[in-house]
């Protein structure tokens, strides 16, 4: 990163000018932002994807039951009854089968559902996720699991942050450089005409 390569026009230079001097002003600016504002907005955004998957988290665990599965028989269909769009990326390939399980309400059900184990066989028993009505449902958000994500969104915000202000940095030279060109120019054209002739400045 080239940021503070503009720092060393801080010092006296008789051939300093006033764009090198707005170049430094905006290197240690896009310094100081770099150190103080991403850390900040990188914390901020944690701190609010946390909150907000920690709601998420405490909404499943409120509408999300765990209840007790029976195994009628195997299956061989390939996928869930009602497969979860949260984790759909994620989804159990251990051995379906038809199932019967009693939703919260006490009513029967049945249907095909993953059950976590590789051979399962008929009657055995095992642990299922449902919704309020009773269906399929994937199994709540670990804790863990939001403390990553939030921290994952905090590092990207604070990595964002930090390239908005390299590139604003970068806009900010570009526009200094050019005024520093268009002041040579103008000056070139006063100089240039009696550049080398003797009493030149007489």
């Amino acid at each position: 990163m080239r940021t503070i390569t503009g720092l060393w026009r801080w010092r006296s230079n008789p051939l300093r000018r006033a764009t090198d001097l707005l170049e430094a002003w905006v290197a240690l600016a896009a310094l100081l932002a770099m150190l103080l504002v991403a850390p900040a907005v990188g914390v901020a955004v944690g701190a609010t994807s946390s909150a907000a998957l920690n709601r998420a988290i405490q909404v499943q665990h409120d509408s999300r039951h765990r209840v007790q599965a029976t195994v009628d028989k195997i299956s061989g269909q390939p996928r869930l009854v009602d497969p979860d769009p949260e984790t759909s990326g994620d989804r159990d390939t251990s051995a379906r089968v038809n199932a019967d399980w009693q939703a919260p309400d006490g009513s029967p059900q049945h249907g095909t559902v993953p059950s976590g184990m590789d051979q399962p066989r008929p009657g055995d028993h095992f642990t299922l996720w449902v919704d309020e009505h009773g269906s399929p449902v994937a199994e709540p958000m670990a804790p863990g699991t939001a403390s990553a994500h939030a921290t994952l969104a905090g590092f990207g915000a604070a990595a964002l942050a930090m390239a908005l202000i390299e590139g604003l940095r970068r806009i900010a030279v570009w526009a200094i450089l050019r005024r520093r060109y268009a002041r040579w120019d103008t000056e070139w054209a006063q100089t240039g005409p009696d550049w080398g002739r003797t009493g030149t400045g007489s």
